[in-house]
């Protein structure tokens, strides 16, 4: 009897035993592997990782940049049909030039200006809008002429491609100023009716590009904007009678596929 009771309370004793027994064998591998970590960390050289990059001047201080842009369409409508509008018969054209000088005050920064005079004219002798088979309009004898010019201020950054100095990138910080008129007429002879309209416009704009050098002293370029505040002032008066004023702020965070502009740059 005393011998069992012996074995029970050494069972026990075991029981209770072993968690703290586990508990100093965790640690003390825990300590162990601490300090080999540690030591393997003392023994290697840590290695400096870089990039190697370089950087490469694309366009050098004190350099002149001076450069035109031109934009012209034509298009000529014969019962042509879009969308909802049929039997279009007419004539469309339009024309932008845009000159540009820029001067470098530090590498690859250039600030400059450019002006800008566009003109657009549509004469549209007949179309047809169908809305359904029973509900239609015409459109005759429409004549539409405008005029537009600006000013501009820029701010242009240039980064190279890798260490290439024939391909390019460049960022474009625009501000613009500008006005222009405009007047739409329909009808003919003693039945025309019409109205005329002056505007004034101040934009904010950014405008990136691709350059790419032909030689050391000419270059392709293409920009097109991306990001754009703007406020425009219309005043219009119709039929030489009716006075009308509209004043509009916009912001554009998109890209622009109207401003598109291709253009040829020299760099003296």
């Amino acid at each position: 009897m005393n011998k069992s009771i012996k074995n029970i309370a050494t069972y026990i004793f075991f029981l209770l035993l072993c968690p703290f027994v586990v508990q100093a064998q965790e640690t003390y591998i825990k300590d162990l592997r601490s300090s080999h970590v540690v030591d393997s960390l003392s023994n290697q050289e840590i290695e400096t990782f870089e990039r190697d990059i370089r950087s490469t001047v694309f366009i050098p201080k004190g350099q002149w940049a001076v450069g035109l842009s031109v934009n012209y369409s034509q298009s000529t409508q014969n019962d042509y049909q879009f969308l909802i509008i049929e039997d279009i018969k007419g004539d469309t054209y339009s024309f932008k030039v845009t000159p540009m000088v820029c001067y470098f005050v530090k590498d690859d920064m250039g600030v400059g200006g450019k002006f800008g005079y566009s003109r657009n004219l549509t004469k549209l002798e007949s179309a047809n809008i169908v809305l359904d088979s029973e509900t239609n309009y015409n459109v005759n004898d429409l004549y539409s002429l405008s005029h537009n010019y600006y000013g501009m201020a820029i701010m242009r950054n240039y980064f190279s491609l890798g260490m290439s100095k024939r391909f390019g990138f460049f960022n474009e910080i625009q501000l613009q100023v500008g006005g222009g008129q405009s007047k739409l007429t329909q009808g003919r002879g003693g039945d025309i009716i019409g109205s005329y309209q002056r505007n004034f416009s101040v934009d904010v704009g950014l405008a990136p590009g691709i350059i790419m050098f032909l030689n050391n002293y000419s270059a392709l370029e293409v920009n097109i904007g991306v990001l754009g505040f703007s406020y425009n002032h219309t005043k219009q008066i119709s039929n030489q009678i009716y006075e009308a004023n509209l004043k509009s702020n916009s912001a554009n965070f998109r890209l622009n596929l109207m401003s598109i502009a291709f253009g040829v740059s020299f760099y003296l």
